[in-house]
């Protein structure tokens, strides 16, 4: 991925789209952007009133392609800058498609993307999508920051909830997860869109390294339980990745504050 320099930058006081606005990033993201005077308008699946200097508008990127196209031609009107923070199981790269073209059509002066730590490295499906919405984002033409993030705190608290509940909790060897907390993802997220467009910018981790296990370990102590955790090894090609620590944080990378266990006592005391 190569650098993309600004032409001429974003207004300060441009409209901004936010993609993914009502998840768990974007609900951080959009107060941020209305905290620094930024006009907002959220693309969400369904009609939403507007409200406090936010107003919606009603697209499934993963919806049919014309109707989609023809949505986000209406969405990106006056709009200066992007933030593409929705995504799921599949189909990132093909929604990031659309956005881009209409993006590109729409003459948007900055796309801000965030995708994942270990984008062209995991061989997992999810992983080479988002490695290909990267690709689309940098061969758009436009200008345009991406930032690669770890998991969330709230993903391995989603995780490790789930394999506590089991009477004998699985514990893949070598898998190393690095949760960063969603407030420093959006904050930085921010910042970036507020600035000149960057390219590739560092990617963001948490300040520390877990195995699976203790993720688990840890959550189980907040909670007061114990469960027994078994072994196990992750086979092939994306075990040899995650063993590899594909995943973590690479050398320049930028690192949150905010730890697992912090994340965990004011999870369980709300």
């Amino acid at each position: 991925m190569t650098n993309n320099p600004a032409n001429g930058g974003p207004a300060a006081d441009g409209l901004v789209l936010v993609t993914g606005g009502t998840g768990t990033l974007g609900r951080q993201v959009v107060p941020l952007l209305r905290a620094a005077g930024r006009p907002v308008r959220v693309l969400s699946r369904h009609e939403r009133p507007a409200a406090d200097g936010v107003s919606h508008a009603c697209v499934d990127l993963l919806g049919d392609p014309a109707e989609t196209a023809a949505r986000l031609d209406r969405a990106l009107a006056g709009v200066d800058t992007v933030l593409h923070l929705a995504g799921g199981p599949k189909g990132d790269d093909a929604a990031t498609r659309l956005l881009v073209a209409a993006a590109r059509q729409a003459g948007v002066r900055h796309l801000v993307h965030i995708s994942v730590i270990g984008a062209d490295r995991i061989p997992l499906g999810y992983f080479r999508a988002k490695h290909a919405a990267e690709e689309a984002v940098a061969g758009s033409g436009l200008p345009y920051t991406v930032l690669r993030a770890a998991q969330f705190h709230d993903l391995a608290f989603t995780v490790v909830e789930k394999l506590a509940k089991l009477p004998v909790v699985p514990a893949p060897g070598g898998v190393r997860w690095q949760p960063v907390d969603v407030r420093e993802v959006a904050a930085r997220m921010v910042e970036l869109a507020l600035a000149e467009p960057a390219g590739a910018v560092p990617d963001l981790a948490g300040p520390a390294v877990y195995e699976m296990r203790e993720l688990t370990c840890r959550y189980l102590q907040a909670r007061g339980r114990s469960r027994r955790q078994l072994p196990v090894r992750v086979p092939g090609k994306v075990g040899r990745a995650y063993r590899a620590g594909d995943n973590l944080a690479p050398a320049g990378a930028e690192h949150g504050r905010r730890t697992w266990e912090e994340f965990l006592a004011e999870r369980l005391a709300a």
